[in-house]
């Protein structure tokens, strides 16, 4: 029997380009999954990943 585990898929976010005001990269929102063990990590997660719109490493925070 399979156990049942405290593994969840999360979203991460892009943080710069949700508060970007240039209208060509308003569609430039770069969104991330993972998942996360829920007893561990309890806070959110936050990483540098590749924001493939804006070219650059950006902060990636989990979104509900």
């Amino acid at each position: 029997m399979a156990k049942k585990g405290t593994r969840v898929v999360v979203t991460l976010e892009c943080t710069e380009a949700r508060t970007s005001s240039e209208p060509r990269r308003s569609n430039g929102i770069s969104r991330y999954t993972t998942e996360k063990n829920k007893r561990n990590t309890t806070e959110r997660l936050e990483l540098k990943k590749f924001n493939p719109h804006l070219n650059k490493m950006t902060i990636h925070k989990e979104i509900k």
